[in-house]
């Protein structure tokens, strides 16, 4: 089903896959988020500026979630 602006795509990224990403803003509820290729990938216990290791954990989609590694 495609929703009138928004064209289904597959999401960058794969569980288990890590990344080096920088922590961009915070989200409501206080999870770190950083971009990659513009995908959203939350990040907990994070704040803005860090740069950190991820491993992605769930990845849905419009967004995923991840957590530091190392």
């Amino acid at each position: 089903m495609e929703r009138s602006g928004f064209q289904s795509r597959k999401p960058p990224v794969k569980r288990g896959e890590h990344y080096r990403v920088r922590i961009e803003s915070l989200g409501r509820g206080g999870d770190g988020i950083a971009r990659i290729k513009g995908f959203v990938i939350f990040v907990p216990k994070t704040n803005v500026g860090d740069e950190v290791e991820i491993e992605i954990k769930n990845v849905k989609e419009r967004f995923a979630f991840a957590e530091v590694v190392g």
